[in-house]
């Protein structure tokens, strides 16, 4: 115990002579300091001024031509810091430090607004899909209202006649759909026995040695797993009346926006514009019209191929007799709206039907059909049809349909292509319009357009 009390006086007696010889190391650079600003012209005059001057009193004087290009093949040298004195803290972070944590606050800043607005939408998830939703009728169905005002139907009938008719449309096709399900239930339930009665028989024909009480086991386990879950099957009927307000107010939300978007898009448009701060107003003025032209080219491509899709796979399974063929060229049509995966969902679900009902070699066959469309389609209609309106990669749509599917279920996988078409256009657009803003100085040179994108062409 008697040792650390010299321990800790030896300690505070070096800290204190260690701070003496810092002060004066300091006093002597300060004092170094004074007498250069005291006498400016003495040392810090560069050299080739004292050349001159030697020059001017008789000494040999260098030619004019040559002082520049010694100049500028003179390195520059940065003045280091005076001896005892410490650096800026921000020089001595090493320069990628520096750009990192730059970097990694602002993506924090970022992730922290996407997750907020995430929240926010999360909470109004219905009213955001039926706008969204809106949006894209209103892409699909606006061209039909300019030409009706050009032949000089006033824009308001335009406006109501276009809208009831698509959704009549839309509702037309789902009618059908159920019809045609509920016309042809009992003898489908009878197709689908037999065919899992073939289904069975084949399976114990064949070489993959199944047995009669391995099929018999799979059958016990499903009914137990059916009647395991009776009581979620049951709240799931239960919250199916919910799910069946919430449709509804989502369809008239739907219906009454692409109302208000078809007729008044215009003025729409410019409020959203008083909005953006003046600053950013010429670039996103300009980004709408072009958001606008790749949301409409994508709407029209993608109805036009899905409803080509529909066509010649309903065409295919009719002649190969799969019931309800035509039900399901709707359910084509409508699955195609979801890029790659839809598709794949659509032809998975045509095959099931074709197997449990007329056996393996027409199932194989409609699979032959589906594919065959869907390769045509995707190598010659899209390419053609879409082109270079909608320049999204392949890897970026599955991503973006998983990533959307994931976060808001169907709908979100329905909206996310589109959500990134778009996005590329306007992000490729505003990075273009900085270059030119920068090149010229102002703005001039970018087109301002501020005309509402829901009347665009």
């Amino acid at each position: 115990m008697s040792r650390v009390p010299g321990w800790l006086g030896r300690l505070g007696a070096g800290l204190t002579e260690m701070s003496e010889r810092l002060d004066e190391r300091r006093a002597e650079v300060d004092k170094d300091h004074t007498d250069h600003t005291d006498h400016p012209g003495h040392s810090d005059r560069p050299d080739h001024a004292r050349r001159g001057e030697g020059a001017g009193h008789g000494g040999p004087a260098a030619p004019a031509d040559a002082a520049p290009d010694a100049e500028a093949a003179r390195p520059v040298r940065r003045p280091a810091p005076p001896a005892g004195r410490r650096p800026d803290p921000a020089e001595a972070v090493p320069w990628g430090v520096r750009v990192a944590a730059e970097a990694g606050w602002r993506l924090l800043v970022l992730a922290g607004t996407v997750w907020v607005l995430m929240r926010v939408i999360s909470a109004v998830q219905l009213v955001v899909f039926a706008f969204v939703i809106a949006l894209l009728v209103t892409a699909l169905l606006q061209p039909t209202v300019a030409r009706l005002t050009r032949r000089g139907v006033p824009r308001g009938p335009a406006t109501a006649l276009t809208a009831i008719s698509g959704f009549v449309v839309i509702g037309l096709m789902g009618w059908f759909v159920t019809w045609q399900v509920m016309e042809n239930i009992d003898t489908l339930s009878s197709q689908i026995q037999s065919g899992i009665d073939d289904l069975r028989d084949w399976l114990l024909k064949s070489p993959f040695h199944v047995t009669d009480k391995q099929i018999n086991q799979i059958a016990k386990n499903l009914r137990e797993a059916i009647g395991a879950n009776t009581d979620q099957i049951t709240s799931a009927g239960l919250e199916g009346v919910q799910v069946i307000i919430e449709a509804l107010t989502g369809i008239l939300l739907v219906f009454f926006s692409t109302l208000f978007l078809l007729y008044d898009g215009k003025r729409i448009w410019e409020w959203f514009l008083r909005l953006v701060p003046s600053a950013a107003r010429p670039g996103v003025a300009g980004a709408g019209p072009r958001a606008w032209r790749t949301l409409t080219a994508y709407v029209r491509g993608t109805v036009l191929v899905a409803l080509i899709d529909a066509i010649f796979i309903g065409i295919g399974i009719y002649f190969l007799d799969v019931p309800m063929a035509v039900p399901l060229a709707v359910f084509i049509f409508l699955f195609s709206f979801i890029p790659l995966v839809g598709a794949v969902a659509s032809g998975a679900l045509a095959v099931i039907v074709a197997l449990v009902t007329q056996g393996v070699f027409t199932a194989v066959m409609t699979l032959v059909v589906v594919l065959a469309v869907q390769q045509i389609e995707g190598h010659v209609l899209q390419p053609f049809i879409l082109g270079r309106a909608v320049r999204v990669h392949p890897l970026a749509v599955v991503l973006t349909v998983a990533a959307g599917g994931m976060v808001a279920g169907i709908g979100g996988a329905v909206v996310a292509v589109p959500l990134v078409a778009v996005t590329n256009t306007v992000v490729g657009y505003l990075r273009q319009y900085s270059l030119e803003v920068q090149g010229d100085g102002s703005a001039d040179a970018v087109d301002e357009n501020a005309e509402d994108p829901a009347h665009q062409g």
